[in-house]
């Protein structure tokens, strides 16, 4: 979401060498001549932390979402279908999941960050996002430092996080594993309030009235599909499928289908 996470990674350092001897296939034209290798033959495997709607949500017993449409895209230019694993969000942005092909990329609502551009390589970005502040409605805080003495929920691992570390002076953070433990917390009185990702903020309110987004922080963050260190041959097909997605519509019409409104240009 909403951005996510630039705390300290910790690096998977196993036996890399062997576990990509089991990497299986697949040519794809435009990667630049060389074959992309998929950890599964036929699939595009992708790591992400679920829930973390609108960009990946489970829908029934389907996992729907606007990250799940974009690697959709790139599937389709590879020719294969897209497989999505629910993985802990710290093995993702650690680059952990990747190295020990769990998954082929991972798409999260993962912002680009220098501590991590150190453990994964990312693709162009595909959004713009920014950190928010939920509250309940009718709670007085309007900023940050309207929280001194009060408890503030943050998502582990996330840039949300890092930001309130930084900025919540005086606030108590509360630490959560994942997104949905967060809203309740804030909407059943456990915290104060919350900081997290802008675009799944306002789509939780949309379906909960009785919250509200009381402030956004402008932290101009960006995110990015990322795949294992080194993966150019897949790295390039991606950058080349959402180049064409700018050109051919299909960004505006997954971006406008999940949040509403055409993005900004």
């Amino acid at each position: 979401m909403f951005a996510r996470s630039a705390l300290p990674p910790v690096i998977a350092v196993a036996a890399v060498s062997a576990l990509l001897a089991g990497c299986t296939s697949t040519k794809s034209s435009g990667s630049g001549g060389k074959d992309i290798s998929l950890v599964n033959s036929g699939k595009l495997t992708t790591c992400t932390h679920l829930p973390y709607p609108p960009f990946q949500s489970k829908q029934g017993k389907k996992i729907v979402g606007f990250d799940v449409d974009m690697v959709d895209l790139v599937a389709s230019a590879l020719h294969v279908k897209q497989e999505i694993v629910d993985t802990p969000f710290e093995g993702i942005q650690s680059g952990e999941d990747l190295n020990t092909n769990q998954c082929d990329v991972a798409a999260a609502g993962m912002t680009i960050t220098e501590v991590r551009e150190k453990n994964l390589d990312f693709s162009a970005p595909y959004f713009e996002a920014t950190q928010a502040l939920l509250t309940t409605k009718g709670k007085p805080f309007k900023s940050l430092a309207d929280l001194k003495g009060k408890k503030l929920a943050v998502q582990q691992g996330t840039t949300g996080e890092a930001y309130a570390q930084k900025h919540a002076k005086g606030a108590k953070l509360v630490q959560f594993e994942d997104l949905a433990l967060l809203l309740t917390a804030v909407k059943t009185g456990q915290t104060d309030a919350g900081i997290n990702d802008n675009g799944v903020l306002y789509d939780y309110v949309k379906d909960n009235p009785d919250t509200a987004v009381a402030a956004e922080f402008d932290t101009g963050e960006q995110y990015g599909i990322a795949v294992r260190t080194g993966n150019d041959a897949l790295r390039k097909k991606i950058n080349a499928v959402l180049k064409d997605a700018r050109t051919d519509g299909s960004y505006d019409r997954i971006y406008k289908k999940w949040f509403g409104t055409a993005p900004k240009k």
